[in-house]
């Protein structure tokens, strides 16, 4: 067995979007190889990695990636060569001095992130253990145990990710009372099912957005989706706020303006940071609420305490474009007593190490930790299932359909599978 690397080379290949993304293979000198696919997503923060395109209208609508790919062939590969695959940490530091700035705006994160994940596939199956064994291993996450993460399923989408829905991103079902993973995937899936025949009696409509959800573009309001998500959950034959609950990701970025204000179409309101909070309070005070993810703009510091002081002793209040998988953010967020848990998402920050030390940090200070899959450039990559296991995070967030978002559960089953779950 022989773990050093003898080549790393990228190719374009299309994302969920129909745009390009980055696949990356990294050869051992063994022989075997490592494939990763790398998502993108297209309500991003704007404190993330950079995923860099080409920016050629003439081609995919400026959004190539032909230069990030250049990048792993013609600068990042060469310098992985001899590299032991086995020392992700080493490796990764290598990445990141390649391309030291913030958000690796040089290389691209893209690029850098493809890299280094392909590492960490190519080390395990060289190894002939599973990824989210060697993950653990390789850092050092001495849990007692493996225990897997529940499902958080985009049930119904709007902002971004669906036209003419709502202007709250996403309403989610999670599953909180743990039946194992099989069951808890049935649980939520259920309900999604549910909630398709309930919006079909009421004439909306059931196509399917971004992330596989239904996007009804006739939802009256921004409550409208709770009434029905706890409905679809008492059909189905589960009890809201016990077996399963909602979680919402508003996005809040999305529709903060420049005034200052957060201006919900759907509903006619403008709302001032603290009349966005009791906005959420309101709704938690009266649906089966458990999980807010970005309620607030991502730069509106002086709020998000405010909201952890107002909700977090009842529901987790979360922070995506707020931290964007950044220790330094992340810091700031714990330190500010801002959030109460992170999103984590590898794309976010550039390599499989950074994404670690975030997710270390995050459960040293007790916060809740839930690996997510990305709205529009998604892949059929299960990568950040087996990352999810490695490190014993609460929730894996992933939308009900299409391939893409369906093989992560698949992966998730087969892992409990294997281990007798």
């Amino acid at each position: 067995m022989n773990t050093k690397i003898k080549a790393a080379s990228a190719r374009e290949v299309l994302s969920t979007s129909g745009y390009p993304t980055l696949e990356t293979i990294v050869t051992l000198e063994d022989g075997t190889r490592g494939i990763v696919s790398v998502p993108y997503g297209t309500s991003a923060g704007k404190h993330e990695a950079l995923t860099l395109v080409d920016g050629d209208p003439k081609r995919y609508k400026g959004k190539g990636m032909l230069k990030a790919r250049d990048n792993v062939n013609s600068v990042i590969g060469p310098e992985m060569v001899g590299l032991d695959a086995r020392d992700q940490e080493a490796l990764d530091e290598r990445l990141v001095s390649l391309d030291p700035s913030p958000q690796r705006s040089t290389l691209g994160g893209n690029a850098i992130l493809s890299v280094s994940l392909a590492a960490a596939r190519a080390a395990a199956q060289s190894l002939g253990v599973p990824l989210y064994s060697h993950i653990r291993e390789v850092y050092g996450l001495r849990h007692t145990d493996f225990s897997l993460p529940k499902p958080m399923v985009v049930v119904i989408e709007g902002g971004r990710h669906a036209d003419n829905s709502t202007d709250l991103q996403e309403y989610l079902v999670g599953v909180i009372k743990d039946r194992g993973a099989r069951e808890n995937v049935r649980a939520a899936i259920e309900v999604y099912l549910t909630l398709g025949s309930i919006l079909k009696s009421k004439g909306y409509s059931t196509n399917v957005g971004t992330e596989g959800a239904y996007a009804p573009t006739a939802i009256a309001s921004n409550e409208e989706p709770l009434v029905l998500i706890e409905q679809a959950m008492k059909d189905a034959g589960y009890q809201p706020g016990k077996d399963v609950a909602i979680a919402m990701d508003p996005a809040a970025s999305e529709f903060y303006a420049d005034d200052g204000k957060y201006h919900l179409r759907r509903d006619g309101k403008v709302l001032s940071s603290g009349e966005m909070i009791s906005f959420y309070e309101n709704l938690v005070g009266r649906y089966a609420i458990f999980s807010i993810e970005d309620g607030l703009s991502e730069d509106d510091w002086d709020a998000w305490p405010k909201l952890n002081e107002a909700l977090g002793n009842k529901i987790i209040i979360m922070g995506d474009d707020l931290t964007v998988t950044n220790v330094e953010r992340l810091k700031m967020a714990i330190d500010r007593k801002a959030i109460n848990a992170i999103l984590i998402k590898p794309n976010q920050c550039g390599t499989l190490s950074e994404t670690i030390a975030a997710i270390r940090l995050a459960q040293e200070d007790g916060l809740k930790t839930v690996v997510s899959h990305r709205g529009g450039g998604e892949t059929t990559d299960t990568f950040i299932i087996d990352l999810a296991t490695a490190a014993n995070c609460d929730f894996v967030k992933v939308g009900p359909t299409r391939g893409e978002r369906v093989v992560k559960y698949n992966r998730l089953m087969e892992i409990a599978d294997e281990l007798g779950r």
